[in-house]
């Protein structure tokens, strides 16, 4: 089959490359000096993610550097609460904060303010208008689990205990936070599509701290309807589920949800993956964060490893979390250069 132009649009849509498409989760940001400056301008984090013009600057970035197939919008998942009415803001060194939260309070207490999310859709107009043409442009949003866990607590925890909690005492108050996140998920996704991205990305980056039981109400069911309503919307825009900590319960993620493809964390064992997933299903990942930090040899050696692993499924090659700060711009060229046969 010929290949398209945006590789790896069409590796999402079921086309297996020979060497797989490649982007970095995490790839606009604090690793590279240009973030850095920029960042130093413009004050704190939630103000950079909603200035347009500096936001769609930032997504552009590792492009420019590296031309990466490709390019995932610079925001965070936490814009969702803040428009759905909690206080956002970030405390320097510690991570974001919600007020009121919701283990202490309750929806009906927040005063919706949507139109928090335009700036969003304003960045991803200006930068689907200057990416280049064989560049997939990626939209994102957490997962309603994962949203939930940082309403719930105001903050973000080891364990979601906060949000475990309420889900156990009182599940139709959670049910009701959960709800209210789809709801506007649903529009929030749709606005990045109908503003020019090529496909979106679900984050579900606490979905291993759940009971199976506990995992199919909050992770599962939600993220389905999620992916119900988006494809009756929009069925051409493919969807890609990043499960962080399914383990043993990846395949049900799969065929319960009914993602285009599905992300693999570190922790998979990519030759497992490959043999429990639907055959043909795409993924993405799943090299180790850190294993990119170390470089030389332990580098190598995972990327062979995962470049083996999927002898004849659809593969983007990512990491199996976000790239962290300390990771050497000359590591990332080299990995380019490796995933790419150079």
């Amino acid at each position: 089959m010929k290949a398209s132009p945006k590789n790896l649009l069409a590796t999402l849509r079921g086309v297996r490359h020979e060497r797989p498409p490649l982007w970095l989760m995490r790839q606009a940001g604090r690793y590279l000096p240009e973030y850095r400056a920029l960042r130093e301008t413009k004050g704190g984090f939630l103000e950079l993610c909603y200035d347009p013009e500096a936001a769609a600057e930032v997504t552009l970035q590792p492009i420019r550097r590296f031309g990466f197939d490709g390019s995932i919008l610079f925001s965070d998942i936490l814009v969702i609460p803040h428009a759905l009415g909690q206080h956002l803001w970030f405390e320097a060194g510690e991570g974001p904060r919600l007020a009121p939260p919701l283990v202490d309070s309750t929806l009906a207490s927040l005063e919706t303010a949507h139109q928090r999310l335009d700036p969003v859709y304003a960045t991803v107009a200006r930068v689907a208008a200057a990416l280049p043409p064989e560049t997939t442009f990626l939209g994102f949003a957490g997962s309603p689990w994962t949203v939930a866990t940082y309403m719930v607590a105001g903050q973000g925890s080891k364990d979601q205990a906060a949000a475990r909690r309420l889900a156990f005492g009182d599940p139709a108050a959670f049910q009701a936070i959960i709800d209210a996140i789809v709801e506007l998920t649903v529009t929030y996704l749709s606005g990045q599509i109908e503003n020019g991205v090529d496909a979106v990305q679900l984050f579900d980056s606490w979905a291993g701290s759940l009971s199976p039981a506990q995992y199919e109400r909050w992770v599962i069911a939600p993220n389905a309807e999620i992916v119900r309503r988006l494809r009756t919307l929009h069925p051409d825009t493919p969807i890609i589920g990043f499960p962080k900590g399914a383990g043993g319960k990846l395949r049900a993620y799969a065929d319960e949800t009914g993602v285009d493809a599905i992300g693999l964390d570190e922790t998979v064992d990519p030759l497992w993956a490959d043999a429990i997933l639907p055959a043909h299903l795409p993924v993405q990942g799943n090299l180790d964060p850190l294993a990119l930090v170390a470089g030389g040899e332990a580098l190598d050696t995972a990327i062979n490893r995962i470049l083996a692993a999927f002898p004849s499924r659809p593969h983007i090659f990512n990491l199996g979390h976000g790239i962290v700060p300390d990771t050497p711009i000359a590591h990332v060229e080299h990995l380019i250069r490796r995933v790419r046969g150079g």
